[in-house]
């Protein structure tokens, strides 16, 4: 992998981290006001698991477990 190429990923990793933040404070403000669509929760709590699995490949592809 090129440096190039490690830096986009780092780019979208951190916009994916950022992104799953942010529907995390937006779930927490919806149920906190009593405010719950319960298919719009649906939706915002099936992203966040897509945008966690996405990070996740993401970490292990820039980050692999080595065992020493």
């Amino acid at each position: 992998m090129t440096d190039k190429e490690e830096e986009k990923m780092r780019l979208r990793l951190h916009q994916l981290q950022e992104e799953h933040r942010d529907l995390d404070a937006a779930i927490f403000a919806m149920t906190d006001q009593g405010v719950f669509d319960q298919l719009q929760m649906q939706r915002m709590k099936k992203r966040k698991l897509q945008l966690k699995d996405e990070i996740a490949r993401i970490e292990d592809y820039l980050y692999p477990d080595i065992i020493a």
